[in-house]
């Protein structure tokens, strides 16, 4: 009989959080408890432009997400398949709101385990109500002066006020 110590069960959930939703903050959560740590990879995003910089959306999430123990927040750039393994992660874990989402994501996880055949990817729905949330929309609405509290946390809503507020001249 052995007795060797369980190896942890280290997961990767990756987005670019421009910003971080209720809908990512319910996957991650939940995701949170399915793993003995999660590592939310923030994207660099060079080949996007995004509204907030890297430093602000990995404080957004690490904000938003500093009561979950298992959770740390580390940038990323390249391969994620690359970055799991430098984790030494066993699964990604992607959100899916829908069936648009679920055929670009099965073809993602299919490359991915072509690349990196010992990390499964899981798919977790985030609750219902919160499935129509994307950052794009959220962001859209906000510069249209439009309510996102229902859609972000209040320290998000507070910053993508900032950010897209009207400058005064």
């Amino acid at each position: 009989m052995s007795s060797s110590t369980p190896q942890r069960r280290v997961a990767v959930y990756s987005g670019t959080f421009d910003p971080i939703t209720l809908g990512h903050e319910d996957v991650i959560r939940r995701a949170a408890g399915l793993f003995d740590e999660l590592v939310v990879a923030v994207a660099v995003a060079h080949h996007k432009k995004t509204l907030f910089s890297l430093d602000e959306r990995l404080r957004m999430v690490a904000d938003a997400l500093s009561d979950c123990a298992v959770v740390r927040v580390l940038p990323f750039e390249g391969l994620i398949m690359d970055f799991c393994r430098q984790q030494g992660a066993c699964a990604v874990v992607r959100g899916i709101r829908n069936v648009a989402d679920f055929d670009y994501e099965a073809q993602m996880a299919a490359m991915n385990r072509k690349l990196l055949p010992t990390v499964e990817t899981v798919f977790l729905l985030p609750q219902a109500q919160l499935q129509c949330i994307s950052s794009t929309l959220v962001r859209e609405i906000a510069k249209l002066g439009g309510r996102v509290s229902e859609m972000v946390s209040p320290a998000v809503e507070e910053r993508l006020l900032a950010a897209t507020a009207p400058v005064q001249r």
